[in-house]
């Protein structure tokens, strides 16, 4: 297993959108892809949200509460 969890989340995204482009390319059907670019694009989101949950952590750690207030303000928008 990679010793980044974020790293190897976006190699398994990247792995996705080149599955989303084979099958637009392969002309598959619509909804088949728009299916696989929500699931790309809920992953991503698990990804920014998983980023910025460790960036408050940090914050809080090193007593930075002006930053995070608003890594905890872009959290919430995820």
């Amino acid at each position: 297993m990679s010793k980044d969890p974020v790293l190897a989340q976006l190699k398994r995204i990247r792995g996705q959108l080149d599955g989303v482009i084979k099958m637009y390319d392969d002309e598959r059907a619509c909804i088949d892809i728009v299916r696989q670019v929500i699931a790309a694009r809920n992953s991503l989101g698990r990804v920014a949200r998983d980023l910025l949950t460790n960036e408050a952590t940090c914050c809080r750690k090193d007593d930075r509460m002006k930053d995070l207030d608003e890594v905890l303000k872009e959290v919430f928008r995820y």
